[in-house]
């Protein structure tokens, strides 16, 4: 399975969690363009994905927004590991019922390749808003869901190539997170000083998948035969200071910590808090923004996969019918590669938007995201 397949792996995952209407993970095109930013420069239609507190950031033209859908995939598969898995399944069932020294060592090299490849990672989410702005509290409905898919191949260490291939496993971990939420939000001037402040309660649905396969039988489309699902209660908060063009936000996402445990081995999966800062400058034609995570994120208990990015990201805008944007984000404990993103969007007559951004991180890394708004 190539690029496309993964691709078209990460979409179907995503379809098949949508059921649950649900995620923590924001895929909005004119983000990712930024590099993942959104703290202090969501728009009012996506502020529940970055900070709820920006649904009372809107303009005084805005009466209502509709997000239908924005949705985004990305690729981590740097060593071409899939490939190499799907080519030395093809070999083994080409050889002969009394193979060649030259087909043994065929096999072993391919092993030998598998054995030191980095792990699979395959995540796509997608998310529906609409938001009904005002002056006493802006509402935002909104609905998202996030699934990673990661799969780690262990090669056997046998001499003999054939027992080597039949005792080697490939490990398959994911988890996903669906969620369906109320954001409110309010403008407020204290001390002649202008704030925001916003709300996000929730349902989610938790997803974790956990699954070890002979490397034979291993078919990533597999994974949610192992799926192990638990219903829980969320919330989000932020608040954002505005001064002149400029802006300071902070948000504190899944403030209830929550954990759910995997069909097939002993690890927990931990949703934890999570406090973002940023920092952004807001003008007619361009944005600037810098946002950080203050704490870090474990996704899997009793694994070295923790993450914490410092991001930022610019975008020109041409009046309101156009825009282009590019980022930079980089993970502060070194487990995912920096990666650069970019992006663009069209805005004919301010009612119809449509954004599509892409990011890279080195060979067979990469992401694609998508969205389509209409504003009135």
């Amino acid at each position: 399975m190539h690029s496309k397949g993964l691709i078209t792996l990460a979409v179907a995952s995503v379809c098949a969690a949508s059921t649950a209407q649900a995620s923590t993970f924001s895929t909005d095109a004119r983000s990712m363009g930024m590099g993942n930013t959104g703290v202090v420069t969501a728009d009012f239609l996506t502020a529940p994905f970055h900070n709820p507190a920006l649904g009372a950031a809107y303009r005084a033209e805005d009466d209502i927004g509709l997000l239908i859908p924005a949705i985004g995939v990305t690729v981590q598969d740097s060593d071409d590991a899939l490939a190499m898995i799907d080519d030395v399944q093809d070999h083994y069932d080409s050889m002969g019922r009394i193979p060649s020294q030259e087909e043994y060592d065929t096999l072993d090299q391919y092993l030998n390749d598998l054995s030191g490849a980095k792990p699979i990672n395959v995540n796509g989410g997608i998310a529906f808003s609409i938001s009904i702005p005002n002056q006493y509290a802006s509402v935002n409905v909104f609905s998202s869901t996030y699934v990673e898919i990661m799969a780690n191949p262990l090669i056997g260490d046998e001499a003999n190539a054939k027992k080597r291939y039949e005792n080697s496993e490939v490990a398959l971990t994911g988890f996903g997170v669906a969620e369906l939420g109320l954001a409110l939000s309010k403008e407020y001037i204290l001390k002649e000083q202008k704030f925001s402040f916003g709300i996000s309660p929730k349902l989610q649905e938790l997803r974790t998948y956990s699954d070890v396969t002979s490397l034979d039988d291993f078919d990533i489309d597999d994974y949610e035969d192992s799926e192990v699902s638990d219903t829980v209660f969320n919330v989000d908060v932020g608040a954002v200071w505005y001064k002149d063009n400029w802006r300071v936000g902070l948000v504190g996402k899944n403030l209830i910590k929550q954990e759910i445990e995997t069909k097939n081995s002993h690890l927990t999966y931990e949703l934890a808090p999570k406090v973002t800062i940023g920092g952004g400058y807001i003008t007619e034609l361009f944005t600037v923004s810098l946002d950080a995570d203050l704490t870090s994120q474990e996704r899997f208990s009793m694994s070295s996969n923790a993450t914490q990015f410092v991001r930022a990201g610019i975008e020109f805008n041409a009046w309101g019918w156009a825009q282009l944007r590019a980022g930079y984000e980089t993970d502060l404990e070194d487990n995912l590669e920096d990666s650069m993103t970019a992006g663009f969007g069209i805005s004919p007559w301010d009612i119809v938007s449509f954004d599509l951004a892409a990011s890279y991180a080195g060979d067979n890394q990469f992401g694609v995201s998508a969205n389509l708004a209409l504003t009135f």
